[in-house]
């Protein structure tokens, strides 16, 4: 049976902290790898250098998770014949309900979106027409229904022959966080997206991820550090804070993970000196190997809700738990491994997979600070208290910090 230390009730209160508004970086940096990195390292000791140092501080011979996924233009602006301003969020696909599929849409698609100004949105055909060189397009947008948690289910329409991908290129606009207070800028197009950004999905930034350059890949790679990377397209779900006093009753929502079976191979090859780059790749990382479990159980491995882990077995080894996930993989798909995750993941948890953590600093009363908190333990206080002193920036476009946990994780 599984023995991490959860208790039945996680007073969220004691996962909070005073941040300041003048704390929080409203912009990015004029160059990505000038930000502050804070190192908490295996003596509990805390250290500052800038960013592109973290090579020198990473342990010798790691891997690097990186989660590749790209931010979508996913607000998109409509104004009614009255003038009323009717934003659609897209959140994500509905039908086709495949990422790759449903950016490939021609004609129409449906997405499951969040509305701003709704009570004004009657049951009336939105139209945007777009205009790109010569070439003219006209987007409608319908309602189709409504999901499980009460969001919109929009169907988009359009006359021309470019994909769903292009239309949200050009119509569309970055989703930067709600923090920030302020209507996203043509600086965000590019700055909250990684250098390595990839496949298409995600509504929120793998925060993390950057800081990172090209000239910092480089140095990676001539010191020996692995990379590898997996996608988790980041939902609107990230930026929800706690609301209920116990963190257990917290609904945690949803995300899509897709990864490549060599991805597992190179778990496999490297169990004990993993480093996920972000808490996407944490919970990416740390949700296969339950689900390793999952197919050892015969149970379906392509969804992980936020408390499996509690009931399931911990007496199997992570390599034997990847093992059978690879396996899995092999036998039912072309290497790749598509699935959602829930893992919710608070102090007492223990760790299978990531070792080192690179994360930036979140908001209170969040489930990514609860993460934080399971992975280098109450010491969490100490490190934010340390970075608030010592002028770092916080939130998506702030600092970051690498940090080595505070206990052992299972067996390996």
């Amino acid at each position: 049976m599984n023995k991490d230390l959860i208790t039945e009730k996680i007073d969220i209160a004691q996962y909070t902290y005073e941040l300041p508004d003048n704390r929080i970086a409203k912009y990015p940096l004029e160059k990505r790898d000038e930000s502050k990195l804070l190192v908490f390292n295996e003596q509990k000791e805390i250290s500052t250098c800038p960013f592109h140092e973290v090579v020198n501080h990473l342990p010798s011979n790691s891997l690097l998770v990186f989660n590749n996924t790209r931010v979508i233009h996913a607000r998109i602006e409509f104004r009614k014949v009255t003038g009323a301003r009717i934003e659609v969020f897209c959140l994500k696909p509905y039908y086709p309900v495949d990422y790759q599929q449903i950016f490939s849409s021609k004609k129409s698609c449906q997405w499951v979106c969040m509305i701003g100004n709704l009570k004004k949105w009657k049951n009336e055909k939105l139209e945007l027409t777009s205009q790109q060189g010569d070439i003219s397009y006209l987007l409608t947008a319908e309602k189709y229904g409504i999901d499980d948690l009460g969001n919109t289910i929009v169907t988009f329409s359009w006359e021309s022959d470019h994909t769903f991908a292009e239309i949200l290129e050009h119509i569309g606009r970055i989703p930067i966080p709600p923090y920030l207070n302020r209507e996203s800028e043509d600086i965000d197009n590019s700055r909250y997206q990684t250098v390595y950004s990839l496949i298409d999905g995600s509504v929120a930034a793998p925060t993390a991820g950057l800081h990172f350059t090209s000239e910092v890949l480089r140095t990676l790679e001539s010191k020996n550090i692995k990379t590898c990377e997996l996608t988790l397209h980041v939902g609107a779900g990230t930026f929800q804070p706690v609301k209920s006093s116990n963190a257990r009753e917290h609904q945690m929502h949803g995300e899509r993970i897709i990864i490549n079976v060599n991805l597992i191979d190179n778990l496999i090859s490297n169990l004990g000196n993993i480093t996920a780059t972000g808490t996407t790749s944490l919970r990416s990382l740390e949700s296969l190997y339950w689900m390793g479990i999952k197919v050892i159980n015969n149970l379906d491995p392509t969804f992980l809700a936020q408390w499996d882990w509690e009931n399931l077995d911990t007496n199997i080894s992570t390599k034997d738990s990847l093992v059978a996930l690879s396996n899995y993989i092999k036998k039912t798909s072309d290497n790749l491994f598509s699935a959602t995750t829930e893992i919710m993941i608070v102090p007492g948890y223990r760790f299978r997979i990531v070792d080192y953590l690179i994360t930036n600093f979140h908001q209170p009363n969040s489930t990514l600070l609860l993460l934080i908190a399971a992975f280098i333990g109450s010491d969490w206080k100490r490190v934010y208290d340390y970075a608030l002193k010592n002028n770092f920036r916080f939130l998506s476009y702030g600092d970051s910090s690498l940090l080595y946990p505070s206990r052992k994780k299972g067996i390996l």
